[in-house]
């Protein structure tokens, strides 16, 4: 994913509600990457070297969706 990417994590905040939060790449050559394991969903958005500007972790049972939405190529051109 590069620039004008981005993911869109739905949370569930107890009490029958739900709270969204969105990552997006933010600069030219930035990146978002999504990491998931038992325990953590970890989406963090990255230089072109590789190294990590932000991260934003989520407790894994708590995560109901991880949207990724890649930028559309075809209307930039």
């Amino acid at each position: 994913m590069s620039k004008g990417d981005f993911v869109e994590v739905l949370v569930d905040a107890g009490g029958g509600s739900s709270r969204e939060y969105v990552i997006e790449a933010t600069r030219a050559g930035r990146s978002v990457e999504v990491r998931s394991s038992r325990t953590t969903v970890e989406v963090r958005e990255l230089t072109r070297t590789g190294g990590v500007v932000r991260t934003a972790r989520f407790i894994a049972p708590r995560v109901l969706a991880v949207v990724e939405h890649p930028k559309d190529e075809k209307k930039a051109a």
